[in-house]
């Protein structure tokens, strides 16, 4: 059982709730990243990442619920469209490729990731975000079954540029992540069937104990550093996107 490989996955799985955990995105992105170059297909490794997802959200979900960085009315809000773009994403990418996508979304990432570290040295007053949730929601989770990640990149990334409150968008995204892995996960299940079990095992482990760090880390970081280090991870989550889909890395 605790082969080399298996401990990778776990290693894997941490290293990647942690960022996920404590700067609402990077979970998929990051282990996706660790499959793919082990050889494992895209529709494989989506379908694989979300099932272990299914674990590690769920107690990430907990975790920021305890310590307060749920915004109710905006997991509300983000929940019902999130379902829908999961399913129908996860359905895609199961019978078509979606590797297309990729560089336009990656580009869109990146903008997003400088604007968020121009805003990180800029005072702008913060507001409380509740429109255009639903495309934003439904977007979100769509990228992320297609890519095998970008729920976070996308959604918490909106969230934040436009003004929202930082531990509050981290934990509520990471909240309404546990439904939207779940959606994925049954989808894929469905039309791929179930395999991959070791993989998605060593990720759930590695995943579930960093999900109380992760989250306890969103409580305390402070703010200005916290936006510069999410803006950080979205440009070079983008640009290793941009390097591997144009065959440069």
């Amino acid at each position: 059982m605790f082969t080399q490989e298996f401990i990778l996955y776990i290693v894997a799985g941490f290293i990647a709730q942690l960022i996920d955990g404590a700067l609402g995105m990077g979970y998929g992105v990051t282990a996706s990243s660790v499959l793919l170059s082990l050889g494992v297909p895209p529709a494989a490794a989506s379908a694989t990442v979300h099932a272990a997802e299914c674990f590690t959200t769920g107690a990430s979900a907990l975790s920021h619920r305890a310590f307060g960085n749920v915004d109710s009315m905006l997991f509300r809000k983000l929940l019902l469209p999130a379902v829908m773009g999961a399913i129908l994403g996860a359905y895609i990418l199961s019978n078509f490729p979606g590797e297309k996508f990729r560089p336009y979304i990656a580009g869109y990432l990146m903008l997003i990731g400088i604007v968020i570290i121009i805003k990180a040295f800029r005072e702008f007053p913060p507001r409380e975000v509740i429109s255009q949730l639903v495309p934003v929601g439904f977007i979100g989770a769509f990228v992320d079954a297609v890519g095998g990640g970008g729920w976070g990149p996308i959604v918490a990334s909106n969230l934040i540029v436009r003004g929202n409150d930082i531990r509050k968008t981290v934990g509520s995204v990471n909240a309404v992540e546990f439904f939207v892995t779940l959606s994925a996960s049954v989808t894929f299940v469905l039309t791929l069937g179930f395999s991959n079990w070791r993989i998605i095992l060593g990720l759930a482990v590695g995943g579930v104990v960093a999900a109380p760090l992760g989250a306890w880390l969103a409580k305390h970081i402070p703010v200005k550093p916290f936006m510069v280090l999410v803006g950080v991870l979205i440009v070079l989550i983008s640009l290793r996107t941009l390097l591997v889909f144009y065959h440069i890395l």
